[in-house]
């Protein structure tokens, strides 16, 4: 038995030992691409209203991803759904949501939350238009606000399923895709992407299940201990450098100085007053030359001579 159909078997092994009291069924798968060769196990069963499933996909070098789970039919139309995601680097995704169903249309919503704890929500529905006509629509919103919108219609006829839809971002980006995929046999279905899917397998509630040459074991063969791939390498990854961010320094404080006091001059009061009495000066009278007078007559009086 090759090793990547064990890896497969074994998470198909996981859910049989709890489940096996129920009608079940199990299969396997082998999908054909142009990146190489991938495997596929899976079980389920049924019972008080809930089914259980489990699933893994061995890749071509070996990694092997697992998806297990579980509906309930909580009441007509309406059911509840849980599980886990497994990728082969060990990394989880819990996912649960609630579907209901009425007049053609069923619709979906749902929460996920990865390993790291980071959680996403999606909503969507799936509309049955017509006979073998389908349009489905939906969003997924991250933790951190931003939406991606899909929408999408499928058409079913001759054994040929075509598909094309859109998906757009938050940043107004979008992307298109289709494809088809036919039914060329009994469990061999291939695509327009080049890619081929073989179906084998039996339902059954234990015992062997024979595809395409192989066997594998899914009830009743001893679980098979299957080591998890290595972890990836530790890669370092350097810090963004630091933004250099400008910081205006703060503004001058403003300081009031106040002006030195005024000196104290001592300024002397005038002296008093003092009345200074003028002095007397005798003006000699200016010499004038002598002139003798005779005595003489005036007026009738005798003037004796003199000099005048």
């Amino acid at each position: 038995m090759k090793p990547r159909y064990l890896v497969a078997a074994t998470a198909s092994l996981l859910i049989l030992t709890s489940t096996s009291a129920f009608a079940g069924w199990s299969g396997h798968g082998t999908a054909y691409t142009p990146r190489g060769t991938y495997n596929g196990a899976h079980y389920g069963s049924c019972g008080g209203g809930t089914c259980s499933h489990a699933g893994g996909v061995a890749g071509p070098y070996g990694g092997l991803a697992t998806n297990t789970g579980s509906v309930t039919r909580t009441a007509p139309g309406q059911f509840s759904n849980s599980g886990t995601a497994t990728g082969p680097n060990g990394r989880q995704v819990d996912h649960s949501g609630d579907t209901s169903c009425a007049g053609g249309t069923c619709s979906h919503t749902g929460t996920l939350t990865g390993s790291d704890g980071h959680t996403a929500s999606t909503s969507g529905s799936v509309t049955r238009d017509a006979p073998g006509q389908y349009s489905s629509s939906g969003t997924i919103t991250g933790e951190n606000g931003n939406t991606v919108n899909h929408s999408a219609s499928t058409s079913c006829a001759g054994g040929t399923c075509d598909r094309w839809g859109t998906v757009t971002g938050t940043d107004g980006g979008t992307v298109t895709h289709s494809g088809s995929a036919t039914r060329v046999s009994t469990g061999v279905v291939t695509t327009s992407g080049g890619t081929t899917v073989v179906h084998g397998g039996t339902v059954t509630t234990g015992g062997t299940v024979t595809t395409t040459g192989a066997t594998v074991v899914v009830g009743t063969a001893p679980a098979v201990y299957v080591p998890p791939p290595p972890p990836p390498p530790a890669v370092y990854v350097a810090p963004p450098p630091p933004k250099v961010v400008y910081v205006a320094p703060p503004p001058p404080k403003v300081v009031y100085v106040a002006p030195p006091p005024p000196k104290v001059v001592y300024v002397a009061p005038p002296p008093p007053a003092m009345y200074v009495a003028p002095r007397g000066v005798y003006m000699v009278p200016a010499p004038r030359p002598a002139v003798w007078v005779p005595g003489h007559w005036a007026g009738g009086f005798w003037v004796p001579a003199h000099w005048a």
